[in-house]
């Protein structure tokens, strides 16, 4: 027992005695009471439960606080996702005292698949986080960009609180149009009050929007019956954000007539903004141009009683301050900014794992490009040999390294040579990563417009 490192904010009651999470040798234990479901060892009358998927499961039902809960419908909230399942610390310290809502547990199938993870292990890590920190304000579970029922399903039944729907697969980009006599008769020569004004639609305009995302549409609402309707336990959102052209605000409109026709009530839509949101680096585009459709949008999406979801919106600094102006309510997503962030502190402070990180980084490029849509060319770099430790990690400042960097995660986390260095660093050097989160995820936040003091 004196060998374990109890977390001080980790202690709670229960009505058989206290509870805590400890650490020893780099490894974490429940400390509990007997009686309360943790499988362990049992020392002193107590049980050492290692904190694994199992014990979460017990945790969550002993600390309800521990578990996910709805959090969309509050006016804030922030995506903070968490490849590697050491980010929590920081991104729990990073929301200081403010009222924003995190979602703690947030992956998608693509990050599972490429970090050779599972739902379980996503959930676990926010589990243990909030149980560290002794966070007790409530955070979310979202399971990230699914296109099929049985990943919705699955992320639902593990008790994930959030399912962001992606329709990709069922919006057309190519040219087309639907003729709909139905449609026809609801949208042509009408005037629709959008929240700041009317909207009408040509023969053209509607055939051709109906045509995008009719199927979309069709999908979302079934997906909404099978697991949402009549149903409390988990907030809809809708993506329409993975198209090729930026989402009109008179097909914004029609997607939500028509969602809402259908019974359909999201938490958020994510429509696809005019200019670039690629990952891990600012927004490129007009950044005026940005305000003026977004107030747009911001219009439509209080008219149907739905926030705007950003996605993408790892620092997206420059249109930050938009969104904090115009946006009452809104959700922002982050995930590979937090990656970036813990391998800067490799940068820091192991410069040859990093250099070998890099070598593995640029031969693995081409490969991560079948996932990721980014403009970036890492052959304009400086060769990293010009380069001294010192100065590595400034290379964090610069987009094309930073998206370098970003979408080659799963080569490097699957690299056995690399690999265990690399949790054998993050596990050594905890505090620097948590302050870097706080500082980077803290620019994020304070940009938004939130104080977190």
């Amino acid at each position: 027992m004196e060998e374990l490192k109890v977390y001080q904010s980790s202690v709670f009651e229960t009505e058989k005695g206290n509870i805590c999470l400890a650490s020893k040798g780099g490894e974490e234990f429940i400390i509990a009471p007997e009686g309360l479901g943790f499988e362990g060892r049992t020392e002193n009358g107590k049980v050492i439960a290692p904190a694994n998927n199992e014990n979460a499961v017990a945790l969550r039902s002993v600390l309800p606080f521990t578990a996910p809960a709805k959090v969309l419908t509050r006016d804030r909230s922030f995506g903070f996702g968490d490849r590697l399942g050491l980010a929590g610390n920081g991104h729990i310290l990073s929301l200081g005292k403010s009222d924003v809502a995190p979602v703690l547990a947030q992956q998608s199938m693509r990050e599972l698949n490429l970090t050779r993870r599972a739902y379980t292990d996503v959930l676990s890590a926010a589990t243990y986080a909030v149980f560290r920190i002794g966070y007790t304000k409530g955070y979310g579970a979202d399971g990230d960009h699914l296109k099929t029922a049985e990943d919705i399903k699955a992320a639902l039944d593990l008790g994930f609180t959030m399912i962001t729907l992606d329709a990709s697969e069922h919006i057309h980009s190519e040219p087309g149009t639907k003729q709909d006599p139905e449609l026809e008769a609801r949208y042509l020569g009408r005037a629709f009050e959008n929240g700041e004004g009317y909207l009408t639609y040509t023969p053209e305009e509607l055939g051709r929007i109906a045509y995008v995302y009719g199927e979309a549409i069709d999908f979302a609402a079934d997906i909404w019956h099978r697991f949402f309707l009549g149903k409390n336990t988990a907030d809809f959102e809708m993506s329409i954000d993975e198209t090729s052209e930026p989402t009109d605000p008179k097909a914004h409109f029609f997607c939500a007539c028509e969602l809402m026709r259908r019974g359909v009530l999201p938490a958020t839509v994510a429509p696809r903004f005019c200019g670039d949101f690629q990952k891990g680096i600012d927004y490129i585009g007009d950044t005026a141009q940005f305000e003026r459709e977004l107030v747009a949008h911001a219009a439509i999406a209080r008219r149907f009683g739905y926030k705007l979801s950003i996605h993408s919106g790892s620092d997206k600094f420059s249109v930050f301050p938009a969104i904090g102006r115009h946006l009452d309510r809104w959700h922002v997503k982050t995930a590979g900014t937090s990656w970036l962030e813990a391998m800067a502190v490799v940068a820091e402070n192991d410069p040859d794992l990093f250099r070998r990180c890099w070598a593995l980084a640029l031969k693995a490029f081409p490969e991560a490009l079948a996932y990721y849509h980014i403009t970036s060319d890492p052959t304009t770099l400086a060769p990293i040999e010009t380069l001294t430790d010192a100065e590595l990690p400034a290379l964090f400042a610069d987009p094309t390294a930073r998206q370098l960097i970003h979408i080659t995660y799963g080569q490097l986390l699957n690299s056995p040579e690399l690999r265990p260095g690399l949790f054998g660093l993050w596990n050594e050097k905890p505090e620097a990563y948590a302050a870097r989160l706080v500082s980077h995820m803290g620019r994020h936040l304070s940009l938004l417009g939130v104080e977190a003091n």
